[in-house]
């Protein structure tokens, strides 16, 4: 009998134990394309508690502020990048609490704002500005534009900056490259050429390598921030997309639009570890902050695949909106 009730509380308490590991309290933001409208996904219970309409105009991405308070959504337009449609030219800014749009920053003309990012240490918001072929500041206190960077490129779509804050890189999906920028001096460095068209890029947590997507050919590049050069390139089973880091560095996502999964790379042997099923067409992959869940839009589907990063699992799907795209954290 001792015995018994000892693999009991056992049972229980590793019951208990991976309860406390799935507990999670903070926000997913999603933008709908489709729904042309923020949606915001309570962790804790995998379901959207709410869609904030964006005035009738599409915002492709979102970052959230970093007390989890505001979520800002650039307006972009209602084309794809490089091709011909409308020209967005103010960013949404939308209270989590109350969820609604409380204002919005206007850049005075058509720039097709896309990827926004906060700078890890001086908080101020970066948001790449196509039409410009510029990264523009904007003081999130004031909402005001402070400064722009030029990329020395044209479309460039997504942006990633280095943990300390001194160096930001655009992927420029037709040019097939990646600009290097100097954030505290507002200046381009360089302008690294990478692919015939590229898409999307990610950093890693130390800032050493900085990784983006090859659209013709199967394969991921990376780029070294030291020498500012490309590297090497990983093998992909099929054409990559948006990709993110796990906070130890180790393995990095990777979702793969044509072929409805997401690959998982080993960085420190640089190859495929782990291929995942996920809904039609996983876009983007947002690492969760505890670093113990991943989640990926899935664009033709309307949902978000959670995957659980302690066997590289998918947990479950997430009903979102339509041509569910950009992901952001809000705590």
């Amino acid at each position: 009998m001792p015995g018994l009730v000892f693999f009991t509380l056992a049972g229980c308490l590793s019951v208990l134990a991976a309860a406390a590991q799935t507990r999670v309290s903070g926000f997913l933001l999603v933008a709908n394309k489709g729904d042309r409208s923020l949606g915001i996904i309570d962790a804790a219970a995998g379901r959207m508690v709410a869609s904030v309409p964006v005035n009738g105009v599409t915002g492709h991405e979102v970052i959230a502020s970093p007390d989890g308070r505001r979520a800002f959504v650039p307006i972009f337009g209602d084309s794809g990048v490089g091709r011909p449609g409308t020209d967005g030219r103010t960013i949404a800014v939308i209270d989590i609490p109350t969820r609604s749009l409380v204002a919005e920053i206007d850049l005075g003309r058509g720039l097709r704002p896309h990827c926004p990012l906060f700078g890890p240490k001086d908080g101020l918001l970066y948001v790449t500005t196509e039409i410009e072929n510029t990264v523009t500041v904007i003081d999130p206190a004031t909402l005001k534009v402070i400064g722009a960077i030029p990329t020395g490129a044209a479309e460039s779509h997504m942006l990633a900056i280095s943990p300390d804050n001194r160096r930001a890189y655009t992927a420029n999906v037709g040019p097939g490259s990646v600009s290097v920028l100097d954030l505290p001096e507002r200046k381009l460095i360089t302008v690294i050429p990478v692919a015939e068209r590229v898409q999307r890029i990610s950093i890693s947590p130390d800032g050493k390598n900085v990784f983006t997507s090859d659209q013709r050919t199967p394969r991921l590049a990376v780029i070294d921030t030291t020498t500012n050069r490309l590297s090497g390139w990983i093998p992909l089973p099929a054409t990559g997309y948006g990709t993110a880091p796990t906070p130890d560095g180790r393995m990095l996502v990777v979702a793969m639009p044509r072929a409805n999964q997401v690959a998982v790379v080993d960085l420190r042997k640089r190859s495929v570890a782990h291929v995942i099923d996920v809904p039609p067409t996983p876009q983007m992959a947002l690492m969760r902050p505890d670093g113990k869940m991943v989640y990926v839009s899935c664009d033709r589907s309307g949902q978000i695949a959670a995957i659980r990063t302690s066997d590289w699992k998918l947990e479950t799907v997430i009903a979102a909106g339509k041509d569910a795209d950009g992901l952001a954290w809000a705590k």
